[in-house]
């Protein structure tokens, strides 16, 4: 599976966690109840990676840390899972818009 395409996301690490990922085994068994548990704990990870940059950003702001490059880091994480969530979001939706329309 090859995740590239979404929205320019084209990170070596995305396309390795994807490689690595457990989507063929779901996808060999059929079971959506697995799948269904990988994209909540992929919501988990996001609002995780989202809450530790508040975190971040809250500390520098009150003065309480001076260094730039975790918080830097907290940010980056936290909007490159952002983004890797909408854009799955993205292609869920369009798949399930292409169902509906189709003619039974």
């Amino acid at each position: 599976m090859d995740i590239s395409s979404f929205y320019n996301i084209s990170s070596k690490a995305i396309q390795k966690a994807a490689d690595n990922s457990s989507i063929a085994n779901i996808e060999s068994t059929g079971e959506f109840a697995s799948l269904f548990d990988k994209a909540v704990e992929n919501l988990s990870v996001t609002n995780s990676y989202l809450s530790d940059a508040e975190n971040e950003e809250l500390k520098w702001a009150l003065g309480e840390t001076d260094n730039t490059h975790e918080l830097t880091i907290a940010l980056q994480k936290a909007q490159t899972s952002l983004q890797y969530t909408v854009a799955v979001r993205d292609k869920v939706l369009d798949a399930y818009r292409e169902i509906m329309q189709m003619q039974i």
